[in-house]
């Protein structure tokens, strides 16, 4: 109950609504069909929040057996008192916990443990005590001399006790605490050059910051700087006032052995807690940067998937290259492969004319109307020739250049090889371009999220946690669409909510050896999709070919009955979905009443407007809704850019500086955070995302360096 109540305070929701999202975790839910299908139950929150309050969950649950763990551990031991037990109980993170455990931790063998054997810690006990009546320590020292344990003279024991003094003063929790939130709240992190060669950290050479201020793209920049042997990096502060919070909590005023107590928590200071402390902020500080660099990952991600498909139209996919010549591909508006063909238009070979009257052939037997170009090598010549022939013979065709990232990662994969065995590696290449201007998601879904190149420092952050967060984005993106299951490849159905890769080979083994799905109910004919698995897939499974509306939309089967009760109640009958007979069902539903019609059909308000949005728009895709991608018939150059332009362009990525754009000069623009908008912007995130289609202004050009400076500013 603590953890509902803690959930439901950090979360702003009510305590039933955490009790009823945890149960329907704990019951093996997916966070898609808890997002569309239980709003009633979760007070409409959305998948994102859920995937959140998934992780804060865990992370509650580890905490708690941590908890118990180290309260076993430390009775075991013998030391478990009433106060330690109520501090265990009031930590509230893991590194709480780990510093009340410390002192009870097996150690390697320390300067302190060794004390300790040699029989010094009554000696440290009785400094620490620090009596005003006590005998100079050297004299209480001088009754622990041992030559045989190794102690030949009274410095030496004072010196052992003084050891066993730091090594507590390190292991207090209390002072931890203090000295950590010290260094967050007032320390400075101090950056100096490690080498004298130039190199792209050198902004860092000399360079400090305010902890707290640290932007988290400038801690990762820095981390990697350091480690690729750049940068010489570490973390100052106030040490007198820090050493103050360490000698508060030891020392106490006139007794003899209160300077031995006090130089004791300076060697505490300087040589435990100062370099334990400083690595422990460091560490939080990666870890925050990380978490949030994964947080614009992730959003640039489900961006990325989220842009409108361009529907309908046949395709040319153009895969750029130089020796080995470019390859094309023309696809149908299915995404079938029709024809391919290999040209060498660009440099060394220079083999325009071949390549026109070729390309000329693929558009005019296939009807092409779009040329996808990647973006990887010689893609800058593909664009110039490429518009050119448009210009010259006067087609009616446009073109888009689109990012190959992962294009190729995907062409070697096995995947590729058993969905086109009969074509090369860079053909495939070319196909999976095509595609991905067709339908992003039902293409990008085959490739690692992590390959797509939409992160800023993916390869610094924590793999797990990254794949995890981006496959979270991936899962969200498919089943806010829909997917087709008459026509969907395996790796798309496996990202629907319930189904996983085992189940998605079972449905197209299934489609090969059938044929088509007349219906959702038909899917429990599938091996191994039982009830569980149907109720948590069967809403996010299309089947444009069945008798019933309502299985190509996202009406869940469990709520065909309610649909049907609203039609009869707002006089339409099921008949009427096939001849779009139902425009005004919302306006009649509101002349109801939203919670009398809700009543009569037997669902919760928020099924109730789902519903209704789908009833009118069965199988609508959310994505038709965005701008439509900037399709291109001509090329511009950087050299044709002039301070003053004013230009459209498409978002291609988001970071915590800023957005780069593409504005078809090959060469995407920057638009620096304190230029995408005239009032204040926290992060870039707030005004852009990937896919948009904005206005900006060129600010400057760098030919040289291929820089190009853009506002969004009026």
């Amino acid at each position: 109950m603590e953890i509902m109540e803690k959930l439901a305070g950090e979360f702003k929701i009510k305590p039933q609504y955490a009790e009823n999202i945890v149960r329907l975790i704990e019951e093996g839910n997916t966070i898609p069909f808890i997002a569309r299908y239980r709003k009633e139950q979760t007070g409409s929150m959305d998948d994102q929040l859920l995937h959140e309050f998934a992780d804060r969950l865990a992370y509650l649950k580890n905490l708690e057996k941590r908890r118990e763990e180290v309260r076993a551990a430390i009775e075991e031991a013998g030391g478990l008192t009433d106060e330690l037990s109520a501090s265990l109980s009031a930590a509230a993170t893991l590194a709480e916990i780990e510093d009340i455990y410390r002192p009870f931790r097996p150690k390697r063998r320390t300067r302190a443990s060794v004390a300790r054997e040699r029989g010094l810690e009554p000696l440290a006990l009785a400094v620490l005590e620090q009596r005003p009546d006590s005998p100079d320590p050297l004299a209480l020292a001088a009754g622990y001399v041992d030559a045989e344990k190794g102690v030949e003279t009274a410095e030496d024991a004072l010196a052992g006790a003084c050891d066993i003094i730091a090594e507590t003063a390190s292991d207090s929790a209390d002072v931890r605490k203090a000295l950590r939130e010290y260094f967050t709240a007032e320390g400075l992190l101090t950056v100096k050059a490690a080498r004298e060669e130039d190199s792209v950290y050198r902004m860092y050479y000399d360079f400090s910051e305010a902890v707290r201020r640290l932007p988290g793209h400038r801690v990762l920049a820095i981390d990697r700087g350091e480690k690729e042997g750049y940068l010489r990096v570490s973390l100052t502060a106030d040490g007198d006032r820090a050493l103050a919070m360490v000698c508060g909590n030891f020392v106490r005023d006139g007794s003899p052995c209160t300077e031995t107590v006090r130089a004791a928590c300076a060697d505490a200071y300087a040589r435990l807690l100062f370099p334990s402390i400083e690595r422990e902020v460091r560490s939080a500080l990666t870890e925050s940067a990380a978490e949030s660099a994964i947080k614009v990952f992730a959003v640039n991600l489900r961006n990325l998937l989220m842009q409108p498909p361009v529907k309908g139209h046949v395709v040319l996919g153009f895969d750029p290259g130089n020796r080995t010549g470019c390859k094309a591909a023309v696809v149908d508006g299915t995404g079938r492969v029709l024809d391919t063909a290999v040209v060498y238009p660009t440099p060394p070979h220079n083999k325009k004319e071949e390549a026109a009257d070729i390309l000329l052939n693929l558009i005019e037997k296939h009807g092409v109307t779009v040329i996808a170009i990647g973006n990887g090598t010689a893609s800058r010549e593909s664009e110039a020739f490429i518009a050119g022939l448009i210009r010259e013979q006067g087609l009616d065709v446009k073109y888009m250049v689109v990012s190959e990232a992962g294009a190729s990662v995907y062409s070697a994969s096995k995947l590729a090889a058993e969905e086109f065995p009969e074509l090369d590696v860079s053909l495939r290449s070319a196909v999976s371009i095509a595609r991905r201007l067709q339908d992003p998601l039902a293409e990008l879904v085959k490739i690692d999220p992590k390959a797509i190149g939409v992160g800023q420092y993916q390869h610094d952050m924590p793999q797990n946690r990254l794949s995890q967060a981006l496959a979270n984005v991936v899962e969200d993106c498919v089943n806010s669409v829909g997917v087709d299951v008459n026509t969907a490849s395996q790796p798309l159905l496996s990202r629907v909510a319930g189904i996983g890769p085992v189940l998605a080979k079972n449905i197209v083994a299934y489609r090969e050896q059938n044929g088509a799905f007349s219906s959702r109910s038909e899917l429990l004919k599938v091996p191994k999709l039982g009830a569980k698995s149907f109720q948590q897939c069967a809403g996010f499974l299309r089947v444009p070919e069945s008798a019933n509306v309502l299985d190509n939309s996202f009406v869940h089967p469990e709520s065909y009955d309610a649909a049907i009760r609203l039609l009869a109640l707002c006089g339409y009958s099921p008949d009427d979905l096939h001849s779009g007979g139902i425009t005004g069902l919302r306006e009649r539903v509101s002349v109801l009443g939203e919670s009398r019609a809700a009543e009569a059909a037997g669902v919760g308000i928020p099924t109730l407007r789902d519903i209704v949005d789908e009833l009118l728009k069965p199988g609508r895709d959310p994505r038709d809704e965005l701008p439509a991608p900037i399709l291109r018939s001509d090329v511009m150059d950087i050299d044709d850019l002039k301070p003053g332009m004013s230009l459209k362009g498409t978002v291609r990525n988001v970071t915590d500086f800023g957005a780069f754009v593409d504005i078809g000069v090959h060469h995407d623009g920057l638009v620096h955070i304190s230029e995408l908008s005239a009032r204040y912007v926290r992060h870039p995130s707030e005004v852009v995302k990937i896919g948009d289609i904005v206005d900006v202004r060129v600010l400057d050009v760098d030919v040289k360096k291929k820089r190009i400076s853009l506002s969004m500013k009026p």
